[in-house]
């Protein structure tokens, strides 16, 4: 049976678990030899040659991160007098970014649309609509949904680790947790989920009348948890995504999860929220928001275009 692990409350194990294999797979077999104190620029510089070609952009610039990182703390704890990086003339070059797939609004809906009746329904909904991130939504308990307020507080993620398996893990920053408010459809659908569970918890078949108010979800219950293993563990981050793309391909789209994040983002934008709202309500800084996700859809293209056709109205003839 599958079991989630205690709540992380440090540094996601995840991460930590990243770092160690970039070192150990990418550093270490060219540096491993030297002593820390003899490592020097010509040396790091070497290593990035090496890699060169046989690494993704990202890879290489994540060694250069964590290499850097490390030779930082080295010096911030005088085990070194100078971080050798600084007199480097190979860095990796970063990687392109990566954009996704944006979609505009109807395409959003008819996506969402073609969810219903699967078991991901209520997943794509809230992710489409509110722009949570995939582990954010299968962390989500129904002590977070406060109905009366329309809002769900946002709080932790689930992260799937080599040394504990699934567990759930507070925020990279502090500006991740956050409350956002819903609009009355979602509402109702998270609602609809909720009496479903109640129903399972029961053994009441849908449709037999009750009130649902005399049953109790145990606590901690998860809105999207692992039903095939109880009502506190979370789903697969990966097997759900897997089962997105198929579905969504099946629908035309040709995308990924991390997508619909970007869609919600941008439509909103395109509508002029300000960014700082869209920022907050998303859980990022703005100026990252304005740098990674400020993508134009055609639509918003073609809007612009007619505002600018009014401006200019006459003063080209």
């Amino acid at each position: 049976m599958q079991s989630v692990a205690p709540d992380a409350t440090g540094p996601g194990n995840r991460s930590l678990e990243r770092y160690r294999d970039i070192l150990r797979l990418h550093v270490l077999p060219t540096l491993g030899d030297y002593k820390l104190q003899e490592i020097d620029a010509t040396d790091i510089d070497r290593l990035y040659i090496s890699l060169e070609g046989k690494l993704h952009a990202r890879t290489a610039q994540q060694v250069h991160n964590v290499l850097n990182a490390c030779l930082g703390a080295a010096v911030r704890t005088k085990k070194l007098a100078v971080n050798p990086m600084a007199a480097i003339t190979k860095v990796p070059r970063p990687p392109e970014p990566d954009h996704g797939t944006v979609l505009d609004d109807e395409q959003l809906r008819k996506l969402v649309q073609g969810f219903k009746g699967s078991s991901l329904f209520g997943i794509v909904s809230v992710a489409a609509f509110t722009g949570m991130r995939r582990n954010e939504i299968l962390a989500l308990r129904w002590s977070d949904l406060d109905a009366a307020k329309k809002t769900i507080r946002i709080e932790r993620s689930v992260e799937e680790t080599t040394t504990y398996g699934l567990r759930f893990k507070g925020p990279k920053r502090e500006s991740h947790k956050r409350t956002i408010t819903i609009d009355d459809d979602l509402l109702a659908l998270l609602l609809g989920e909720r009496d479903k569970l109640l129903r399972l918890v029961a053994g009441i078949p849908d449709g037999a009348a009750v009130d649902l108010g005399l049953i109790k979800l145990p606590e901690g219950a998860l809105m999207f948890p692992d039903l095939k293993v109880n009502f506190v563990t979370p789903r697969d981050p990966r097997r759900t995504s897997g089962m997105f793309v198929r579905q969504a391909a099946k629908l035309g789209f040709q995308m990924r999860f991390h997508d619909m994040r970007g869609s919600h983002e941008t439509l909103l934008l395109d509508n002029g929220v300000p960014v700082h709202v869209v920022a907050a309500r998303c859980g990022h800084d703005a100026a990252t928001l304005l740098r990674v996700y400020a993508k134009r859809t055609g639509k918003a293209d073609t809007s612009a275009a007619s505002v600018i056709s009014a401006i200019s109205k006459g003063s080209l003839k």
